[in-house]
Parts: structure tokens; C-alpha cells; sequence
């Protein structure tokens, strides 16, 4: 049903094009912030030192190339580094970083990690296609058996297990004051029987009646304060089957934490026991041409604070969710993803996150709602404001009483705009929209709803 005939019933308000066209402004704006034109322009730049925003184009840089070591293996011929294990990948990333960046080329092959590998800045990780794959172990967890305080810098294990030197773990525990979760990331140093240095201090208190334990869990690719990098044309794998979860907080095939300026493109994460890709209090970064699939939790994770992510034409298949905008992500672009098959929802959306546009999108198969405006507010006003979904095609969302969109919460200043929300299923007790009784305005503009026993449930009582 056009949302012109909605607009006759009087549910949709006027003045959508005022909102968006000032909404259009504020966020094309944001999102340009990064090119926008210098004055006065420069032309032919030099390589200047200390300059990290202007750098000529230069037609050749430093590469370098891993290949297995396999026997019959032939991805190993003429490769530079040879092996199959995060230690190569990571010493030929340092290797490169010493010049200032380059590319490290990964040939055909399969490289299993016993420990994250870590992104410098200024470089680019190029694989081979799906034919490139990265994995990690089976994770073991054992109990921490010795209290170890704050400022410590080693544990002790019941026993030793399978841990050795160089394993990226996950030490876990509860915190005995408030019983919130400590989670601390560490590599293991160095040993003596079950007792090992780590690689930084605790800075947290680790103690038995907290039940402290120690995993083999960690993300594949990682970085802290990094930026300018590049990830592109390899398949990660996370061995979901053979490993323990690890949230997004602190995981995925990918994860990166206040980073600034990734591309991430034509990556395949898969079977992740936690997230596919997911990045914290991370600006402008791309993640293109993508498939997420089978992963625990989030297909990808625009996480808390990241402004301007532009994540485009990806595909984000059968995770918990497709597409999760954390906390306070802003002036965000997600258009063109295909999101198919996502157990609760499509794509969601919450606290702080306003000024964001999704377009293009198809939404299809959710197991709950299509797209969910959250309500997780903890502030006076930190609902998702000022967001616009417009030109997005949502089919068959949830059950026998699915929801295509639902606005929760005090969320605000909405526009909907030229979307097609269509039910195949029949219409049951399924709903195109639904407009929580504590919504603000949401301005709608020519969406076409078919085939919902309802195509627009305003619990406002307006």
C-alpha cells in the first residue's frame, strides 16, 4: 500500500521534506568531511616528513609475500616468508612496517593462528581470494588456580594444558565486589610449568573467588590505534564448531579498537563464535563488497562511538544479527547490503546512534523484526534520532507476528522514505510498521506496504 493512502488515514506527518532535506545536509556533510576540498588546493605533493595526510602517488611500494611451507605445497614458491602460522604473517607485517608501510601479499594457502595477528599502520594485507584462509585453534579453558592482583603480570594454571609460549588468551573472571565481568586479552610470554608471564600487566584483580579462568580465545585479525590499513581479498574462519565465544567487545574474525581510517574489502568471516567484523570507537572506516556469514553473534559491528563507517554492497548472512549499530555511531552510510537469513534481526539500531543513513538495502528472512529501532536509552535523549531508511526492500520478517520496521523507545525525527516492505507468507498477525506508544515524529513518504495484516500499528494513540 502507497504511503500516500497511509497519509489520508492520518498517519503520516507533514513536513518530511523540511527534515530531510536539512538531515540530507548534516549528514552528506559528515560524510564528505574527509575529502573535502583544500584551500589552497594541493597540487603535486611531495613526501614531506611528519605529513601523514598528502603523499604522492607513487606507482611502486614495498611488498612482500607469505606462502605455506607444506610439502607439495607450490604457494610457497618465490614467496619471501614461508609458513602457516601467525608468526609468519606477523613478522612480514614488522618487516614492512619498518619502511613506513607497504603490502604484504598473501598467497594461496591456509594459515592456522595460535594468536591474533596484529595491523600496523600503513600497510596493506592482500590475500588471494577464498583461496587465502585464515583460522585459528580449538580454544581450552583452565582454571587460574593462584590470586593474582592488579599490578601482576603473570598467572598460574591448574595445569598447563595445551597453552605454549606466544598463544593469544582470554582471561576471565568475576568481579568480586560488584560481580560484573573482568575480560583482559594478553599473549603468554614465557613459562615455567603451569605458571606464565604475559606480555603487559593485569590491571585487574584476578582473584580464586572470582573463578578466574584462562582461553585460547582471541580475534584472528586486530589493532589498538592504528590507522591508514588496509584488509582485502582473504577469507577468515573462525572455527565456531571448536571454540568458545567471545563478544564483540573484544573479538571477531576482525576486530579493531580506536582505529582510524581502515579499508576493509572483499573479505569473507565466517563461522566466528562471536562476531564476523567488528570495530570500536573506529573513524571512517570502509568495510566494502563483504560476506559475513554463520557467524554467533553480529554479521558487523559499527561499534560504540565509530563516526562516519560506510559500509557498502556487503553481504551479512545467518548471524544473530546483520547489521548492529552500537552505541553512539553517527553519521554512518549503509547502502546496498544484502542481509538474508539473520536470526533475530535484519539490522539494528539504538543508543546515540543518530544521523545515519540506510539505503538500498535488502532485508530478507529475519527471524524476528527487519530493522529494529532499539530501546536502550540511559540518558535524557539517547535514542536513535534523526536516522533515514529509504529505498530499502524488507521481505518475510519474523514469525506469525513479524514486524518489517518497529520504532521503540522515545526514538525520534525518523524518515521513511521510498521502501518496500512486502509479506509472502501471509498476513497473520504481522505488521509493516509499528510505531512504539513513547515514538517521537516519523515522517513517511511514498513506502509501499503489501501484504501484513496490518500495514501500519501506531501505538501512540495520536
Amino acid at each position: 500500500m502507497e504511503s500516500s493512502k497511509l497519509a489520508r488515514r492520518g498517519f503520516v506527518l507533514q513536513g518530511s521534506l523540511g527534515l530531510s532535506a536539512a538531515l540530507g545536509g548534516t549528514l552528506f556533510h559528515g560524510l564528505r568531511a574527509s575529502a573535502m576540498p583544500q584551500d589552497p588546493p594541493v597540487r603535486n605533493p611531495r613526501s614531506t616528513d611528519g605529513d601523514r595526510r598528502f603523499e604522492p602517488d607513487w606507482k611502486e611500494r614495498l611488498t612482500v609475500t607469505v606462502g605455506n611451507s607444506r610439502e607439495g605445497s607450490l604457494s610457497a614458491s618465490g614467496a619471501d616468508f614461508v609458513g602457516e602460522n601467525d608468526r609468519v604473517v606477523q613478522a612480514a607485517l614488522d618487516y614492512i612496517k619498518r619502511f613506513g608501510g607497504g603490502t604484504v601479499k598473501l598467497l594461496a594457502g591456509t594459515f592456522v593462528f595460535r594468536n591474533s595477528v596484529f595491523l600496523p599502520s600503513g600497510v596493506r594485507l592482500v590475500g588471494s581470494g577464498l583461496d587465502t584462509i585464515l583460522t585459528k585453534i580449538a580454544s581450552e579453558t583452565l582454571a587460574i588456580e593462584s590470586d593474582s592482583d592488579w599490578y601482576d603480570r603473570e598467572i598460574t594454571l591448574g595445569q598447563s594444558g595445551s597453552f605454549q609460549v606466544g598463544d593469544g588468551v582470554v582471561l576471565r573472571a568475576k568481579n568480586p565486589d560488584n560481580g560484573g565481568p573482568i575480560v583482559i586479552k594478553r599473549t603468554l610470554v614465557a613459562r615455567d610449568g603451569n605458571r606464565f608471564k604475559l606480555d603487559r600487566g593485569l590491571r585487574e584483580n584476578l582473584w580464586i573467588e572470582g573463578k578466574p579462568t584462562c582461553s585460547s580465545l582471541f580475534p584472528i585479525l586486530t589493532s589498538e590505534n592504528t590507522e591508514d590499513v588496509w584488509i582485502e581479498d582473504l577469507a577468515i574462519d573462525g572455527n565456531k564448531a571448536n571454540n568458545q565465544n567471545l563478544d564483540g567487545n573484544y573479538g571477531g574474525c576482525i576486530f579493531l579498537q580506536d582505529c582510524n581510517r581502515y579499508t576493509i574489502r572483499n573479505v569473507t568471516a565466517r563461522n566466528y563464535n562471536g562476531d564476523g567484523i567488528s570495530f570500536q570507537i573506529c573513524h571512517d572506516v570502509l568495510v566494502e563488497s563483504c560476506h559475513s556469514h554463520d557467524n554467533q553473534d553480529l554479521g558487523l559491528h559499527p561499534g560504540s562511538g565509530s563516526q562516519r563507517p560506510v559500509m557498502r554492497s556487503n553481504r551479512l548472512e545467518r548471524n544473530d544479527q546483520g547489521l548492529f549499530w552500537c552505541w553512539g555511531v553517527k553519521f554512518g552510510l549503509a547502502e546496498d547490503n544484502t542481509m538474508v537469513a539473520n536470526r533475530s534481526y535484519g539490522s539494528s539500531i539504538g543508543h546515540n546512534d543518530t544521523d545515519n543513513v540506510m539505503r538500498r538495502n535488502r532485508i530478507v528472512d529475519s527471524g524476528n523484526i527487519g530493522v529494529l529501532f532499539r530501546d536502550d536509552a540511559r540518558g535524557i535523549d539517547f535514542w536513535a534520532n534523526r536516522n533515514v531508511l529509504e529505498e530499502n526492500h524488507i521481505l518475510n520478517s519474523g514469525g506469525k507476528d513479524g514486524v518489517a520496521i518497529e520504532v521503540q523507545g522515545k526514538t525520534r525525527e525518523l524518515v521513511f522514505r521510498k521502501n518496500e516492505l512486502h509479506e509472502t507468507r501471509g498476513a497473520q498477525g504481522r505488521v509493516g510498521i509499528r510505531l512504539g506508544k513513547d515514538s517521537g515524529k516519523v515522517e513517511m513518504d511514498s513506502n509501499r506496504i503489501e501484504g501484513f495484516s496490518k500495514d501500519l500499528e501506531d501505538l501512540r494513540g495520536r
